[in-house]
């Protein structure tokens, strides 16, 4: 069944599973670690019955089901996270996203980024940055911040602020409000799939922090970096970013 566009499927699987995540704190009733699993877990299982509906032949990848690497040899591949952000969703704070994209032989074709909480889903066929004047700021990890990123913000002039999700983070620098998004030590294909594909749509650099292009549906679902940054100041980040380089 193909009834809806791939950009459509994205756009309603990131609005449903955001709806889901956030009725899960109906009440107040569950807190912390249980919130967190039964959010995953009832979102998870929604998504999956949709793309089999909708997108019986695609692969998938998502954090929250085992992987059995068919995607492999899949040309389409969908690659979720329900909650990028765990934690701040756990605790109530809202820089927690939802992430789907689909890749196609390796590319980051299409996406939505969800901020639940703001009740806003970005996808990537409708979406610019915003331009103007340069915020200061750069946006890090706030569970995980990158050695070294304290001397690179210093060298670029900019001001360090922690957040949590990899989809939060995107957004800050789409929206304006900051100029860079940096990252070492880690992630996976689900957190950088679908900001990758919004942030290149809106016309932001997205890339390793050597300059490469990322690539998904790997055997690895392991990416060890990530730099989302305003366009004009692709160069100089790279330049600075190079010294965290092992």
């Amino acid at each position: 069944m193909r009834d809806l566009d791939d950009n459509d499927l994205a756009y309603y699987l990131a609005t449903g599973i955001g709806d889901i995540v956030r009725g899960t704190r109906a009440g107040g009733l569950l807190h912390g670690r249980s919130l967190a699993r039964v959010a995953n877990e009832v979102a998870q299982c929604w998504t999956d019955e949709v793309l089999s509906v909708h997108r019986p032949d695609d692969g998938t990848l998502s954090e929250g089901v085992s992987d059995d690497r068919s995607r492999l040899d899949k040309s389409r591949v969908w690659i979720i996270d329900v909650v990028d952000g765990t934690k701040e969703f756990s605790t109530g704070r809202a820089d927690w996203s939802v992430h789907v994209a689909l890749v196609v032989d390796g590319q980051p074709t299409l996406g939505s980024v969800g901020l639940p909480d703001g009740r806003r889903v970005f996808r990537s066929d409708v979406v610019d940055h915003v331009e103007g004047p340069r915020s200061g700021n750069m946006v890090i990890s706030r569970n995980n911040p990158p050695a070294g990123v304290t001397a690179v913000a210093d060298s670029l002039g900019l001001t360090v602020r922690p957040m949590g999700s990899a989809g939060a983070k995107m957004l800050s620098v789409l929206l304006g409000d900051a100029d860079v998004y940096l990252h070492a030590g880690g992630q996976n294909e689900w957190d950088q799939a679908a900001p990758v594909a919004v942030a290149l749509a809106s016309g932001l650099h997205a890339s390793r922090l050597d300059g490469t292009p990322i690539r998904f549906n790997k055997p690895d679902t392991y990416s060890p970096d990530i730099l989302v940054c305003r366009p004009d100041m692709t160069e100089q980040v790279l330049a600075a970013a190079a010294s965290m380089q092992p």
